[in-house]
């Protein structure tokens, strides 16, 4: 029997030793950094910067020559290309133009290199979609912007929640260590005939019960704590171990506004340039292009020969005069889309104004809340105490014992999830009204 009991003490104490080896500590701020250089979303939307921003090379084209080499083999008897082909090779003799030989030429091959030289000079629509691409890249830098702030938001969040879950579990055992004392108490006066069986078999279902309860609460911890991990970029299965809630000392001003340089909004204000760049793009494209080229040919009849050379340059132009009315309803659509981007911004200021409002009221009640579950909290204490005093002179019933007991366990958790919910509040509120400079 006795080397039972020491196997069952080693085996606890190796038990308790894996859990304190998983558990690291971390605090908020250290939370908020990994979660700031290693979490998933961020990194995605540093992509899409990347990818705005090589959109935006693209259209380098607009001032950047084209350059392009092609070498192309032909064959024919057609009595114009026949000729042809001798013109560009340089070889046409006298006999080339005896009539039986224009009519019916023998079969020709053409050896063509060609290098192409395009460059673009002068196309102010153009130039304008270049700016309005650029704008796509501030959209993106402020996205980015936005999406840390609410992470920043969501870990507070998510480490608010984990606070909770340890102190559930920590209300649970301190219950679970009173429970216990009342069931030593409760067995004790049993086996004197002091108690019915009845009043044993309450507490043993109460101690059942919070057994059960903090089992539950140290798998909310395990949940809460891989939740942060998943935000942090890190891997699941480490179980984080936080200060003691409390509730946070962040004063908000009354009548506090939105502010105007909020992230997102700057993101639809960069939509809103980009639009009116478009917009402007579509009046440009009334005007005339103006762009050069170039082209340079090797020809000969043999395979690899380049014994004909041979160029063509050239400025062009072009003025499209009238494409019926495609151009005025591009105009149209680029100035009703630019009228709903505005639409949008507005509404989106009112929105977020009107979440603001709603949230600083929140925040009041969670605050008298949390008195209130603090006072609670003490008095349910102090009514514990006095009752299981009572309880151990047989003066108060082992149901009456109990019910305190829950209660007290009640109001922990109460205090726990408004204090939590204070602290979340505010951390919103802070996420509503967070100035942002690119």
């Amino acid at each position: 029997m006795k080397k039972v009991i020491i196997f069952k003490f080693f085996i606890s104490l190796f038990s308790v030793s894996l859990q304190a080896q998983d558990s690291v500590r971390l605090t908020l701020t250290h939370a908020i950094e990994e979660a700031l250089k290693n979490n998933r979303d961020l990194k995605l939307s540093g992509i899409d910067e990347k990818i705005a921003s090589a959109k935006y090379d693209q259209t380098h084209a607009v001032f950047l020559p084209q350059i392009n080499l092609s070498y192309t083999a032909f064959t024919t008897n057609n009595p114009l290309n026949a000729f042809g082909f001798k013109l560009q090779q340089q070889s046409i003799s006298a006999n080339d133009f005896n009539p039986s030989l224009l009519n019916n030429p023998r079969t020709t091959q053409n050896y063509m290199a060609k290098a192409e030289w395009n460059q673009p000079i002068l196309n102010m629509d153009m130039i304008a979609q270049r700016k309005a691409v650029h704008e796509q890249i501030s959209i993106y830098v402020y996205k980015t912007k936005r999406t840390k702030e609410y992470l920043v938001f969501e870990v507070q969040k998510a480490y608010s929640q984990l606070q909770v879950a340890h102190q559930a579990a920590s209300a649970m055992a301190g219950a679970l260590q009173t429970i216990k004392s009342i069931y030593k108490s409760t067995q004790d006066y049993f086996e004197k005939g002091l108690l019915l069986k009845s009043d044993l078999l309450q507490v043993q279902v109460q101690l059942a019960s919070i057994e059960s309860k903090l089992a539950e609460a140290k798998s909310n911890i395990r949940n809460a704590s891989d939740y942060l991990s998943l935000l942090m970029g890190g891997q699941a299965g480490v179980t984080y171990s936080t200060p003691v809630l409390e509730k946070n000392l962040n004063p908000v001003s009354e009548g506090i506004q939105v502010p105007a340089n909020r992230a997102d909004f700057q993101a639809t204000q960069s939509a809103l340039a980009a639009q009116s760049l478009m917009v402007a793009s579509g009046r440009f494209s009334y005007l005339p292009k103006f762009n050069a080229f170039a082209n340079y040919f090797f020809n000969d009849n043999t395979a690899l020969g380049f014994k004909s050379n041979s160029y063509l340059a050239g400025a062009q132009v072009s003025w499209s005069l009238f494409n019926g009315f495609s151009t005025k309803s591009k105009i149209s659509e680029y100035k009703n889309e630019l009228h709903k981007i505005e639409q949008q911004l507005l509404y989106q200021k009112e929105q977020a104004q009107l979440e603001l409002n709603k949230t600083s009221r929140q925040l009041a009640d969670a605050n008298f809340n949390v008195y209130q579950m603090e006072s609670a909290v003490a008095q349910a204490s102090e009514a514990l105490r006095i009752l299981k005093d009572r309880y151990e002179k047989g003066l108060v019933p082992t149901n009456d014992l109990l019910q305190s007991q829950t209660l007290l366990l009640q109001q922990k958790l109460l205090w726990a999830q408004a204090t939590m919910q204070y602290n979340v509040t505010s951390a919103y509120i802070e996420f509503l009204t967070t100035s942002s400079e690119k």
